[in-house]
C-alpha cells in the first residue's frame, strides 16, 4: 500500500488528484480496515478476530450506520481542479481545505478547463444537464471559450505589468475555468458520504470525475473491506 502515497490520477484535461498522506499510514503495517475493527472493539480491548469475523463486523457497522469507527481513518489529497469544481466541492464542510488564492504567485496562462463536450440544460432539473450538443457546435464553443480565456489572461498580464496587485488583477481571469490547487483532508466516514453524493448519476460531470478517481484509485485500495460493505449498503 505504500505506493499509494504520492500516486497521482489524471482527471479532466489538466486536473489531477494526488494522495499526500493517510491515517493509518500505508507503511505502518496497520490497514484502514484494522483501525475500524479495533476502534469498534475498544470496549473489549480487542482487535482482529480474523479476516471473516472482521469483515462481518465491518458490514454490520455499515449496515446499521454505526459510523464512528470509520472516522478514525483519514486521507489527505492534493487536488488540481477548475473553480467550477471547487465551487461544489467546498460545500462539503466536513473536510478541511487549503486552496491557492492567486494573491501570492502569478497564475499560468495554460491552466484553464476547456471542455470538448458541451451538455444541454436539463429540461426537468434546474441545476443539471443532459444530452450533448452536436460535435460541430461543441467545437465552436470550445474555440470561443479558449479565445475568451486568452483575452482575459492577456488583460490579467497587462494589469500585472502596470503594477496592479495580483489580488485585483485576477479579476480579469475566466473565473470558473481557471485551475486552482488545494489540499483536502477528510475522515473516511465523511469522505464516503461525499463520494456517494458526487459519484451519483445526477452529480455534475466534472466533479463526478474527481469523485470516481478518488474512490477507485485511492479509497478502495486503501480500505477494501470497508468499501465492500459501503458498496453493499451505499450509505457511506
Amino acid at each position: 500500500m505504500s505506493e499509494l502515497i504520492g500516486k497521482r490520477a489524471a482527471v479532466l484535461d489538466r486536473g489531477y488528484v494526488e494522495l499526500q498522506d493517510a491515517m493509518p499510514h500505508p507503511e505502518s503495517g496497520i490497514s484502514a480496515d484494522n483501525v475500524a475493527v479495533a476502534s469498534a472493539r475498544v470496549s473489549f480491548l480487542g482487535a482482529s478476530k480474523g479476516v471473516e469475523a472482521d469483515r462481518r463486523l465491518i458490514h454490520y457497522l455499515m449496515k446499521h450506520r454505526h459510523t464512528t469507527p470509520f472516522e478514525h481513518i483519514a486521507m489527505t489529497f492534493r487536488v488540481h481542479a477548475p473553480v467550477v469544481v471547487w465551487w461544489q466541492w467546498t460545500r462539503h464542510r466536513t473536510a478541511s481545505y487549503n486552496l491557492m488564492s492567486g494573491r501570492y504567485i502569478e497564475l499560468p496562462e495554460d491552466e484553464y478547463y476547456v471542455p470538448t463536450v458541451w451538455r444541454r440544460q436539463a429540461a426537468q432539473n434546474k441545476q443539471g444537464s443532459e444530452s450533448a450538443l452536436d460535435a460541430t457546435e461543441a467545437e465552436q464553443l470550445s474555440q470561443l471559450l479558449a479565445e475568451h480565456i486568452a483575452r482575459g489572461h492577456a488583460l490579467y498580464k497587462r494589469a500585472l505589468a502596470l503594477g496592479v496587485a495580483r489580488e485585483q488583477a485576477r479579476l480579469f481571469l475566466s473565473g470558473f475555468a481557471v485551475y486552482y490547487t488545494g489540499y483536502v483532508t477528510q475522515n473516511l466516514h465523511n469522505l464516503l458520504h461525499f463520494l456517494r453524493l458526487r459519484m451519483a448519476d445526477d452529480a455534475q460531470y466534472e466533479i463526478r470525475q474527481y469523485a470516481q478517481a478518488i474512490y477507485h484509485e485511492f479509497v478502495k485500495p486503501f480500505a477494501p473491506i470497508i468499501c465492500e460493505a459501503w458498496e453493499t449498503t451505499w450509505e457511506g
